[in-house]
């Protein structure tokens, strides 16, 4: 844990760091603008022993450049506070790095007496990397090169004055332009990477996060497709379960419940029927009012799909059955359909056809708490379940069809792993 002092210190650095930033800045460039920031202040800070040991030494030309450098890297960030005129700050601050080093090299006498201080331009093309871009970087080291190769054209003519200076202050001034060079120029790449790194982190959370709700509307198959580029995916599969349900009496049952009471049932009715169909490998497909559909042989669907489409919808009657104050009708149907997503803002993966029709027709034509299949659907599943002829039944757009209900598994049928906790859920998922 960090102390208080230490994070009021902290608490501080942050302050200062932002004081250009803007709202509506991204995070790459609010953190130029920090680190640019933080970068001035801290020269601004070391400057101090320059202005102070050469003014001890009386070179007070030599003195007068640094503290001329501090005194116009505070204006610059109070202007910079004010006015948010981030380019004009960069600017200043670069041309301030590059060229004061060199003019102090000058007035000390060449490389040998100013402790080769004019490595303090590189800070120039560095900053101009990370706070402009490469191309701005490589302009400003172009320079950079210009005033390295002009300081050593000039150093034989220039007075020397290493007898001025001792001659361990030379060498800790060799030490400490070093130092301080590579120093500053850690504590920038340190600050602006992890200050990155973060950055990247929060994406990642936030792109995970994303993932997660893509996947909440989308089974995983057509997300990835989707973020592969495919822009229409539309798919046509022989042989897909269909089930429909829908709660009995919910619109006068509703109106006699305040709101969230409404949605806090269908909220708790939807996330058990959602759990049986992850433990039966079937695939949501959406929710209309209060209805609920689910399909099963979609996307590479197990050979006995069928059969663990029945087994939910068996579950879910005995679900609902447990809570004694409503009923579902139940409608199913096998057969070919067209799945796909539509939509760009708010897409959904859904079906198409006849058998989707069909399944449609067999829940709102159904009984309540009985589950209505077609006479295909059975022919599909009589191997392991016991069905009622419900005779002829005339079917809105479809006409008289032979319908049947379905009333349980066979005893000799193989019953489904998930299927062992169904008949507890009135305790294990409680409504």
């Amino acid at each position: 844990m960090h102390s208080p002092a230490s994070a009021g210190w902290r608490s501080r650095v942050e302050r200062l760091a932002k004081i250009g930033v803007l709202p509506t800045d991204s995070r790459d460039e609010a953190l130029r603008k920090e680190t640019l920031v933080l970068a001035a202040a801290f020269t601004t800070a070391v400057s101090v022993v320059w202005v102070a040991t050469y003014s001890a030494l009386g070179l007070y030309l030599s003195a007068a450049i640094p503290f001329a450098y501090q005194v116009v890297s505070i204006v610059n960030l109070v202007v910079l506070a004010r006015t948010k005129r981030y380019r004009f700050f960069r600017a200043c601050e670069l041309a301030l790095s590059l060229i004061l080093p060199f003019v102090l090299q000058l007035s000390l006498g060449g490389f040998v007496a100013s402790s080769g201080v004019v490595l303090w331009s590189f800070t120039a093309p560095l900053g101009a990397l990370l706070f402009s871009g490469r191309k701005e970087a490589a302009r400003w080291f172009a320079v950079f090169l210009a005033v390295i190769v002009l300081s050593a054209a000039l150093d034989p003519f220039l007075s020397n004055k290493t007898l001025e200076i001792p001659h361990w202050i030379r060498i800790s001034f060799f030490a400490l332009n070093v130092l301080g060079v590579t120093g500053t120029c850690y504590v920038l790449l340190h600050y602006f990477v992890g200050e990155r790194d973060r950055a990247a982190e929060m994406v990642a959370a936030e792109r995970e996060r994303s993932e997660r709700l893509l996947l909440n509307v989308l089974p995983q198959p057509i997300a990835e497709r989707l973020k592969a580029g495919e822009s229409i995916i539309a798919d046509g599969s022989p042989e897909v379960g269909v089930l429909f349900a829908d709660i009995v009496g919910f619109t006068p049952l509703s109106a006699t419940m305040a709101p969230e009471d409404i949605v806090r049932l269908l909220n708790e009715v939807f996330t058990v029927f959602d759990g049986l169909a992850a433990d039966h490998g079937l695939e949501k497909i959406k929710t209309i009012g209060d209805a609920y559909m689910v399909a099963s042989g979609l996307l590479g669907g197990r050979p006995d799909h069928a059969r663990r489409l029945a087994e939910m919808a068996l579950e879910m009657q005995l679900a609902v059955g447990s809570r004694g104050a409503i009923q579902l009708r139940i409608g199913i149907d096998i057969g070919p359909v067209v799945a796909g997503v539509i939509g760009r803002n708010k897409f959904i993966y859904d079906l198409w056809g006849d058998t989707v029709n069909t399944a449609s027709r067999m829940e709102s034509q159904g009984i309540p708490g009985a589950i209505h299949v077609t006479e295909r659907a059975r022919m599909h599943l009589a191997s392991s379940f016991e069905f009622e002829d419900r005779g002829i039944v005339e079917v809105k757009g479809k006409g008289p069809m032979r319908t049947f209900l379905l009333l349980g598994r066979k005893e000799a049928a193989p019953v489904h792993e998930a299927s062992s906790g169904a008949a507890e859920l009135g305790t294990s998922r409680p409504f």
